[in-house]
């Protein structure tokens, strides 16, 4: 059996396993959705990095001034993070139309985004501390629907992140793709295993944020380390559906390469600083389960994309370069020969059994994650989901392998 034979059966399997356990974790432990009613008001500050977001950042100020939440509770942190567009110019004239709201503006220099969150947590007066991406909009109802579920071992409390009003098939895959993370964080949260708490209204509670030391600065992917650290002390972040948090997605493919290169880049990262928790039963499911299916899933998908690419496109063209100086690069002789000799016989029958009920059981959770996440499954065309099911895989094993080689080559970016 060829290694590529071995590779497909591995993840076969392992995509199963994966799946059947989540599916048996959905039906033993259920999804969150118990509402639960706000008794007081705590202060809350809700901070918001900016950088070259003068198209986004009034919308994202104005759905936060916008909560239904007492405004002498709510402290609202814009951070300014030496942005080269207009971006400081549209916050002004929106603090300047809103005198009565307690926005505070910090203008600094180009930090990036840890340092951003940290310069607002050092101002932050509030129980709570909230992060808000500048190109997000947060529901009227998230404050009175997350803050009920703190407890004294709960630090993060997430909302459920859709894709704003989609219209590229780019988009349109990403949105199927959040729905469905989603319904998986849900299910993660049930066994503490949630590995990111999002840019997008994330709630912590401050005094955790502070003892945990913050968020990392220079880190790709900062919200994947504050995580890692608040499991490593054994809190608890809690996965809602039940209210939500729109947010911008790249439009282009080459976009969503440099977006989603950061964030594997960053995870790898960040999973080699924190690899003492990786198959570590101290941390029970999230390192014994978690870490390592995050871990393998890279590995994977590069060397899936790279024998797949040996044995269907570089060794058959390689081959057929051969043929062709065979005849001196006569191609009228090698059309006249060309022939299909395809029987069902040639089909992988082994293969195809086990992608059929990867199937089925993909579209099972695609299924609970729509009905679970209050969306209809057709609702941006039929394509959405079919375009996920088909290019999703490729597309992050294709990112995977950017990141690789950018590690090869010593090449990291900033945030």
């Amino acid at each position: 059996m060829e290694l590529l034979q071995i590779l497909v059966l591995v993840a076969f399997y392992l995509s199963l396993y994966f799946i059947t356990f989540w599916l048996l974790t959905f039906f033993e432990k259920g999804i969150l959705t118990e509402e639960k009613e706000l008794t007081h008001f705590p202060k809350v500050t809700v901070a918001l990095p900016v950088y070259n977001e003068e198209k986004n950042v009034a919308k994202s100020i104005l759905s936060v001034l916008a909560l239904d939440y007492p405004a002498n509770k709510l402290q609202i942190i814009v951070v300014n993070d030496g942005s080269k567009d207009n971006s400081l110019s549209v916050i002004k004239q929106l603090i300047k139309e809103h005198p009565q709201k307690n926005i505070l503006l910090i203008d600094q220099k180009n930090a990036g985004k840890g340092a951003v969150l940290n310069t607002a947590l050092r101002r932050a007066t509030g129980e709570y501390f909230v992060c808000l991406d500048s190109d997000s909009e947060i529901s009227s109802d998230a404050l009175k629907k997350m803050l009920p579920h703190f407890t004294d071992d709960v630090a993060v409390v997430l909302p459920l992140m859709k894709v704003r009003t989609p219209t590229t098939i780019l988009q349109k895959l990403q949105w199927c793709e959040y729905l469905l993370n989603f319904f998986y964080k849900s299910l993660m949260a049930a066994i503490n295993c949630v590995h990111v708490a999002p840019g997008p209204f994330s709630v912590y509670k401050k005094k955790i944020l502070k003892e945990v030391g913050g968020f990392a600065v220079d880190n790709l992917t900062e919200d994947f380390e504050i995580t890692l650290k608040i499991q490593k002390k054994h809190y608890k972040i809690i996965q809602l559906l039940n209210t939500t948090v729109y947010t911008g997605t790249p439009h282009t493919f080459k976009g969503i390469i440099k977006q989603r290169n950061r964030w594997y880049k960053g995870t790898l990262l960040n999973l080699f600083t924190y690899k003492n928790m990786i198959f570590n039963k101290k941390y029970g499911d999230f390192g014994l389960l978690q870490l390592p299916r995050v871990l393998l899933s890279g590995f994977l998908a590069v060397t899936f994309i790279g024998l797949t690419g040996w044995r269907f496109i570089l060794k058959p063209l390689l081959q057929r370069i051969n043929n062709w100086s065979s005849i001196n690069f006569d191609f009228s002789v090698f059309l006249k020969n060309l022939q299909f000799n395809f029987t069902w016989f040639d089909l992988n029958f082994t293969n195809l059994f086990f992608a059929i009920i990867s199937l089925i059981l993909s579209l099972t959770i695609i299924n609970y994650a729509y009905h679970y996440t209050k969306e209809k499954v057709f609702r941006y065309g039929f394509i959405s989901v079919p375009i996920y099911i088909l290019a999703y895989g490729l597309l992050a094993s294709f990112v995977w392998l950017t990141v690789f080689v950018d590690l090869i080559r010593g090449k990291r970016q900033r945030w």
